[in-house]
């Protein structure tokens, strides 16, 4: 067991893994919010918000510390962050908002907003993120597995190693950070290796992991699941086999994160001779948040020990207006406020200087006591034009069901909220190349919707009188993230566009002569 015997000779233990398992999720998030702002105490941010006299709150056995951290420290968005602060990092400044200067940023993919988002990536918020790493590793003994997979490599999708310099800083995706700064025992298992990992060009990348790909034995594959399926089809094709074990035999675990997988799940297996292990991830750009610890659950863990500290606004129109933007007096909950199976919007403090800062996405507990969690969806990817609540996880969820009922295969598909006369409108995009006629499958996803969504439900009958779909080729979609700057690596395409992005979308449909009726 190569990469395990690895971890152990190099002293690394599952000391973090089981503090988290024996300690109530309450103690170990003060006691991470306690870490975070001891060290950042004498920065620019620390004395403007007195963090020496919030940590004298940490004395107590009781609430108190969260009460003098959320009333001193105002939430943050990243715009409000970027303005406040974070430009002056771009700047060279130090000790703003984390101790030591800040020399990498990693580009969100820039789905919700008009531009990529710089977000500061500190050296403890790398070794954060490789040890949770290294814990996610260490959760593969308690899956059935060979003991020789832990042998076989390792490929990870991701974009360029070959980081953008100002002279300044560095940037690029976040994979491309993490890639670039594996540990020496980690690379004799990684693929695609350094010298294709570097090149920029996403086309050629991919042909060069295909000419690659027999002289490699992998046991493991990790990226975006829309960017290896698309390198998987291509491996297959060019080698005129049946399915990818005729290259890697010894495939068996696919990690992936940043979309629910449920969409790509049939057109993905069609390109396998066996099932595969899923495991779900939780690394943003601003930190690894969560990933699945236990097989056969679909939830995933939060990390509560490494660097971290959430709180949890209730996801309602009390807290949110109808662009997903944060009221002033939102509520926030500390996790041991939290109630499952409900979905919470995100505010985290990490390592790199983010505070009290809302991420964008939504999650719901499974598991309370385990800190058991699944991303719902995006604050601003919901629609309620008039209150039907309509939010990711109910499009995911009627696409999964509808496909499966008209044995469709739709890799991708994207919902615009527009105006109709004095009411409202969807209209649904939808990716798939199989033969299937476009009203039937909007009625389809919309009675399915109808059962999901009782607020859905009612608006069909008085606002949101008009559903309408156009269906396209799913390349459509990925020739649009192109035309977009936003090709390959930790790329997205967004279930809900709105503002600029859906205007920019519409005008690509109309310019490829797709009638919009």
């Amino acid at each position: 067991m190569a990469i395990l015997g690895t971890l152990l000779k190099k002293g690394i233990r599952l000391r973090e893994s089981l503090e988290q398992e024996y300690s109530s999720p309450r103690e170990l998030q003060k006691q991470e919010l306690k870490k975070l702002m001891i060290r950042a105490r004498d920065t620019e941010f620390g004395k403007k918000y007195e963090f020496d006299h919030i940590l004298r709150a940490f004395k107590t056995s009781n609430d108190d510390f969260y009460r003098a951290f959320s009333s001193r420290v105002p939430r943050y968005d990243y715009e409000k962050m970027y303005a406040e602060w974070w430009f002056r990092l771009k700047e060279g400044s130090k000790n703003l908002t984390w101790p030591g200067a800040i020399r990498y940023f990693a580009l969100t993919s820039g789905t919700s907003g008009a531009a990529s988002k710089y977000i500061p990536i500190s050296k403890d918020m790398v070794r954060a993120i490789r040890k949770t790493g290294v814990r996610q590793i260490l959760s593969l003994s308690k899956y059935d597995l060979p003991d020789e997979l832990f042998t076989k490599g390792i490929l990870m999708l991701g974009g360029s190693t070959d980081l953008e310099f100002n002279g300044t800083f560095f940037s690029g995706d976040l994979s491309g950070i993490t890639t670039g700064k594996l540990p020496v025992w980690f690379q004799r298992f990684y693929k695609p290796g350094k010298k294709i990992s570097r090149n920029k060009n996403w086309g050629e990348k991919i042909d060069r992991i295909v000419e690659m790909a027999p002289n490699w034995d992998i046991g493991i594959i990790v990226g975006v699941p829309a960017w290896l399926q698309i390198l998987l089809e291509k491996i297959v094709a060019t080698y005129r086999v049946d399915s990818i074990h005729a290259i890697w035999p010894n495939l068996r675990i696919f990690v992936h994160g940043g979309v629910s997988f449920e969409p790509y799940r049939k057109g993905f297996e069609k390109l396998l001779g066996r099932p595969l292990i899923y495991m779900e991830t939780y690394l943003a750009s601003e930190g690894f948040l969560a990933f699945q610890a236990l097989p056969d659950r679909k939830s995933m863990r939060l990390v509560l020990n490494n660097g971290i500290f959430y709180e949890f606004i209730p996801f309602t129109d009390a807290n949110f207006d109808e662009n997903g933007d944060m009221h002033p007096e939102a509520q926030t909950l500390s996790i041991d406020q939290v109630h499952p199976h409900t979905d919470y919007a995100l505010l985290i403090s990490t390592c790199a200087g983010a505070w009290r800062y809302l991420i964008g996405d939504v999650i719901r507990f499974d598991s309370v006591l385990e800190s058991e969690i699944r991303i719902t969806g995006r604050t601003k990817h919901f629609l309620s034009l008039c209150g039907e609540h309509l939010s990711m996880d109910n499009m995911n969820r009627a696409m999964e069901l509808v496909s499966r009922e008209l044995t469709m295969n739709s890799s991708e598909f994207t919902v615009l909220g527009l105006p109709d006369g004095a009411l409202f409108m969807h209209h649904w995009f939808v990716g798939t190349e199989d033969e299937v006629d476009a009203q039937q499958l909007m009625d389809r996803i919309d009675s399915t919707l109808k059962r999901l969504n009782d607020d859905y439900a009612v608006e069909r009958a008085h606002a949101l009188k008009k559903v309408v779909l156009t269906k396209l080729p799913g390349s459509f979609f990925y020739d649009w993230l192109r035309s977009q700057g936003k090709e390959g690596g930790q790329n997205k395409f967004p279930r809900v566009l709105k503002g600029a992005k859906a205007e920019a979308w519409l005008a690509f449909v109309r310019e490829r002569g797709i009638r919009l009726d």
